[in-house]
């Protein structure tokens, strides 16, 4: 769920790249980057950690001109690695950077292609890296000096033929301008607008419509599945489908927990559909439990917040803020290791007692992954004196890995994996678990959109909507993600560390 940024403008773009990023911090925050473009070159710094730390005024006044792209990363197959920052730059052909958020499912596939057909190594393990190199590849096949939009709309179409998996990306061609461009399932969000100076119009493009609300800029729309939006660096915007078959089938766990509440994505405002969330899960609580005994709501901060408080006022139950944030600890459920995510949710949340003793309290969050997190809530509900503790997932069961940009677990460490509700809802240690269904998930998301055919449910249903996703990826995606292959990785990571220090050799990216 990496953010993505890109602006065509009349002046210095840095700034506004800087900024857009650090409003798509949500989206990753294991690493980040910015290069530009200015008279022939291309200016790049990225680094690990947070936007904040790691562009300084140095770095800042280097990322010269007034094109760039920006990236905001966490890793979708374990441990972190500066390697893997983007954006990812080729020299050959023009010159080309991309950011990329989402998922190749045949990355390997496609790297043995890369060498064999064009002589292209690939250095990481980063699927970003890949993504590049075929659309180059594509590129460089034309043989010319200089290239226009139907030559970069020919090579995404080819692009989207070679590519399988959830991919939103933006790519820079040095002298030549930005193109966004989106999979032919539009998986994974990606939005553009523009804004008007006095020195002319300029565009962006990014992963959310918040990113272009802070920055002054008007939303547009969505690109759509399987489209290329190209912006010369000139501000001449050209647009084109190139896919044969494209079909809107976008993640519905961007509105479950990925996007900010304040973003519209596909025409759905994020907002409401959490809204909508809430009002379903109060239904099916009348339905199911017209007698309950619910004292309060109370809701796991952040993203779970609207949906409780829709809950709160449908039931005519107290809603009451329990939990205080330190808002400087990442998301727990794609930290690496069972026991670094133990250890963060005590740092990350504490509890108010006095909302909680002596009452019947019912907790509500966005979903239940791994379930670590939520035992530990449920145990701190009840040190606070809580009488009964009961929880509410405003997503249903999260059965199944996601394959398509998510770094979810896999699935025998996902809590719910072939386990009864009421199965999970006593490993959570909670007196009564409520779930939301999944038809009502859908309605709530659609009902913003209603010319949306289908989502991407496989989180719950299993179902991948590319039709690639086979038993054997799923066992290779297993391997990669396991807390134990992460370990592993983050063992070698600190080994080689130790070695470049101890034989005084210090590596800096950008």
């Amino acid at each position: 769920m990496c953010g993505i940024i890109g602006i065509v403008g009349r002046n210095a773009v840095n700034q506004s790249l800087y900024d857009g990023l650090t409003v798509l911090q949500h989206r990753g925050q294991d690493a980040a980057g910015i290069a530009t473009y200015e008279d022939g070159r291309v200016y790049l710094r990225k680094s690990d950690g947070l936007v904040r730390d790691v562009f300084h005024t140095r770095h800042m006044l280097n990322l010269k001109g007034r094109m760039g792209i920006g990236h905001v990363r966490y890793p979708t197959a374990g441990a972190s690695s500066t390697a893997e920052a983007q954006p990812f730059y080729v020299n050959s052909p023009y010159g080309i950077a991309l950011a990329h958020n989402g998922n190749l499912t045949n990355s390997d596939r496609l790297k043995r292609e890369l060498f064999h057909d064009g002589l292209r190594h690939i250095n990481t393990d980063s699927d970003s890296e890949v993504l590049l190199n075929v659309f180059a590849h594509e590129l460089q096949t034309y043989g010319k000096t200089r290239i226009g939009p139907d030559d970069i709309f020919r090579a995404i179409a080819q692009l989207h033929k070679r590519c399988r998996g959830g991919y939103a990306a933006i790519a820079m061609i040095t002298g030549v301008g930005i193109l966004g461009f989106r999979d032919p399932y539009g998986i994974r969000p990606i939005v553009f607008g523009s804004r008007e100076t006095e020195q002319g119009t300029e565009y962006v493009i990014a992963s959310e419509s918040v990113a272009i609300d802070v920055l002054g800029f008007r939303l547009l729309r969505d690109i759509a599945p399987g489209e290329v939006v190209f912006i010369s660096k000139e501000g001449e915007v050209h647009s084109r489908q190139c896919a044969e078959q494209p079909r809107l089938s976008p993640c519905i766990f961007e509105h479950v927990y990925l996007a900010r509440p304040d973003s519209i994505i596909d025409g759905i405002s994020v907002h409401k559909a959490r809204m909508r969330m809430g009002e379903a899960l109060a239904r099916k609580i009348k339905r199911e439990w017209p007698d309950h005994d619910i004292d309060v709501v109370i809701p796991i901060p952040d993203t779970s917040r609207t949906a409780a408080l829709e809950l709160a006022h449908s039931l005519g139950v107290a809603y009451r803020e329990g939990f205080i944030k330190n808002r400087y600890i990442p998301r727990t459920f794609i930290m690496p290791g069972q026991a670094l995510r133990k250890r963060s949710v005590r740092q990350k949340l504490n509890a108010i007692d006095l909302e909680f003793e002596g009452k019947n309290v019912l907790l509500v969050d966005d979903s239940i992954v791994r379930g670590t997190t939520s035992m530990q809530i449920i145990q701190m509900a009840r040190e606070c004196g809580a009488r009964r503790v009961y929880f509410a997932s405003a997503a249903p069961p999260v059965c199944y890995p996601n394959v398509y940009g998510i770094d979810m677990p896999t699935g025998e460490e996902l809590i719910a994996h072939d386990r009864s509700v009421e199965e999970v809802a006593r490993l959570l240690g909670a007196d009564r678990l409520i779930y939301q269904e999944l038809d009502d998930l859908v309605e709530a998301a659609r009902k913003g959109n209603p010319a949306i055919d289908a989502f991407d449910l496989s989180c719950f249903n299993g179902v991948y909507v590319t039709g690639d996703v086979s038993e054997g990826y799923l066992n290779h995606v297993e391997a990669q993600r396991s807390d134990e292959a992460q370990a592993r990785r983050a063992a070698a990571s600190n080994a080689l560390q130790d070695l470049y220090t101890s034989s005084g050799v210090i590596a800096d990216v950008g």
